[in-house]
């Protein structure tokens, strides 16, 4: 290096807040539930051209039933109303909401695996379809709401 060459200073500050980060909560929710829905229907309708069967049977049923398409989608936007909730009150009452949404979330998606595991009268390629769908919605929802949690100001 040069003594005549400008030296460059770590960046002490906070970058620029993105799109997403300026947002209401609920807003973000809503949208990261949209794109979680396509990626996830996109996933399952990749499966069923694979040749993957989508009958599921839940607890009870006596046989497996056809999983329509947009079922998958459905079910993303279902399930997520309560994902959004809880974003909006950990945003409200949280003291670190993103950390606590983020290790929340992991644990819920980790349990509803266990709902694919067990699906009655279901082939074993559906329930890997099942439980990676349940992976996949989180993968693309969790990370857009903890990002926007994590700017929230107390």
């Amino acid at each position: 290096m040069s003594v005549t060459t400008p030296q460059t200073q770590p960046r002490t500050e906070f970058p620029t807040p993105g799109f997403l980060s300026t947002r209401p909560v609920w807003l973000v929710g809503v949208l990261a539930t949209l794109a979680g829905a396509v990626v996830t229907e996109a996933f399952a309708l990749v499966a069923r051209a694979a040749g993957v069967p989508m009958e599921a049977a839940g607890p009870g049923a006596k046989e497996a039933a056809e999983i329509p398409v947009g079922g998958f989608g459905s079910g993303v936007v279902f399930w997520s109303v309560a994902g959004i909730v809880l974003a909006v009150v950990l945003a409200r009452w949280a003291k670190r909401p993103a950390r606590t949404f983020t290790v929340t979330t992991v644990v819920l998606t980790a349990l509803s695996l266990a709902g694919p595991v067990v699906a009655p009268h279901t082939a074993t390629s559906t329930q890997i379809v099942l439980a990676a769908s349940h992976v996949v919605a989180a993968a693309v929802i969790v990370p857009l709401l903890a990002r926007r949690l994590s700017h929230v100001q107390k």
